[in-house]
């Protein structure tokens, strides 16, 4: 099960994070669909910060996080009626039919399409395997193997800009062996959701108790779970009760849970890593970096984020190269700034959200927090290349502001959650200083009616 469920983890991120910015920097591709953008970029004369400034451009990212916000929402009663297994190999089969698409792409059309499919693969996926995680995960363990997620979209960034590092010297066409190599993960997440075992919380939530039950004692390897089965059982007749997910979540009793699936994916992406790690090669020839040097710095900064996950920038000349040591400064500050999201927000963003809400609105929690974070990402993926030529290097000046924000919020608002059983994370927010005010009386919490 580990082994699998690591896969499908990579192959969320692998598509995530795969080519979009390795193969606008390359050119066969820039001419063939963004002519404007080819000449520009070749254009000397150009402010180097608006070589990249075009909507369509925009466009063909920012579209894949817009489908996999309305996907994502569309995934959680899939997720709930037909188990996070279901989710998967949806999410995996869309992979597969946008990376075919893309590959073939002979029109801006067909890119863009997709470019959607992988988005709503992205939305199934995202919604389905940090659930998938923190349910088959011991209490003990639940934590480390949701930063397995973020371990597994750092090694799918580092691989997507090795793969856009070799196919830049195959012209002209190295730019579909990058977009059609995405079909070789989306075929292994398939096979994998194929393959899992459905979570016990599922089956039992789904009335297949019984089988619930075997499948917990296997992945516990003992019998000896009767606690922690009558804690799933109780939270599934609960949750069966729930017949307005989404409704139930808007509930005062929830309001701490629905504040963190909100605020937490959000300040993920308002970091500014994406602007970093998703235009990396198209940043780093911004700053003046030439083109096979912002593709090999894209992969520096994707091997730094993939090594910290383990274990901002000064003003620059608009139009002409760095020298050598201004070079060397960039890439060590990104890469000290990549450092620092891979021991942080990188899994935090993912795994709070992902272990705080009750078995009846887990599902419409986390379609919440995916939605949320590709909302954010969406805007930005749109956004960026606008701001960073009206802005230049003050954008990210506006990413440090939301970092100092993020990380008070955190020390204020954020109890720790590590070796909590999840069926019992509620009594984490009745306990805390704040939410304990905003949370009603246990003695409200326990007539059920008014909950459907």
């Amino acid at each position: 099960m580990g082994v699998i469920g690591e896969d499908n983890n990579f192959c969320v991120a692998l598509f995530h994070e795969h080519v979009p910015w390795g193969v606008t920097s390359m050119d066969p591709f820039l001419k063939k669909f963004f002519p404007v953008v080819f000449r520009k970029k070749n254009d000397d004369g150009q402010n180097n910060y608006c070589k990249y400034d075009n909507q369509g451009l925009s466009a063909f990212t920012s579209s894949l996080y817009l489908a996999g916000l309305v996907s994502s929402l569309a995934a959680s009663p899939v997720t709930r009626n037909y188990g996070r297994r279901a989710s998967i190999v949806c999410g995996g089969l869309s992979f597969l039919a946008g990376a075919t698409l893309n590959a073939a792409a002979v029109n801006l059309v067909m890119l863009i399409l997709g470019r959607i499919l992988l988005g709503v693969g992205i939305g199934f996926g995202n919604q389905a395997v940090p659930l998938y995680l923190s349910e088959m995960a011991p209490a003990h363990l639940r934590g480390a193997l949701n930063m397995m997620f973020q371990l597994a979209t750092t090694l799918g960034i580092f691989t997507a800009n090795m793969i856009n590092y070799g196919t830049q010297h195959i012209r002209p066409w190295g730019w579909r062996l990058s977009l059609g190599l995405a079909a070789a993960p989306a075929l292994l997440m398939t096979v994998g959701g194929l393959l899992l075992p459905e979570t016990p919380n599922s089956l039992i939530e789904r009335g297949r108790v019984e089988e619930g039950r075997r499948v917990l004692e296997r992945i516990r390897g003992t019998a000896d779970v009767d606690a922690e089965f009558t804690d799933m059982a109780e939270a599934s007749e609960l949750a069966n009760s729930i017949e307005h997910p989404f409704r139930n979540i808007l509930e005062p009793r929830n309001r701490p849970q629905l504040v963190m699936a909100v605020c937490m994916p959000a300040f993920q992406i308002l970091t500014g890593i994406n602007s970093i790690l998703f235009y990396a090669p198209v940043l780093f020839q911004s700053m003046g970096f030439g083109g096979s040097a912002s593709l090999y710095s894209s992969v520096l900064t994707g091997a730094v984020l993939f090594s910290s996950t383990i274990i901002s920038i000064s003003t620059f000349g608009t139009d002409k190269e760095l020298t050598r040591s201004y070079s060397i400064a960039v890439v060590v500050v990104i890469c000290l700034f990549v450092l620092a999201f891979g021991w942080s927000w990188g899994p935090l963003g993912w795994t709070v959200p992902s272990e705080i809400f009750p078995l009846e609105t887990r599902s419409a929690g986390q379609s919440i927090t995916v939605a949320v974070n590709l909302f954010f990402t969406f805007v930005i993926a749109q956004a960026f290349l606008s701001l960073l030529c009206a802005l230049k290097f003050g954008i990210f000046l506006f990413f440090a502001g939301w970092i100092t924000v993020m990380t008070v919020f955190v020390h204020v608002f954020l109890p720790e959650t590590k070796g909590v059983p999840i069926e019992e994370m509620v009594l984490l927010w009745r306990k805390h200083w704040f939410w304990k005010k905003v949370m009603p009386d246990l003695p409200l919490e326990d007539g059920d009616s008014h909950h459907k």
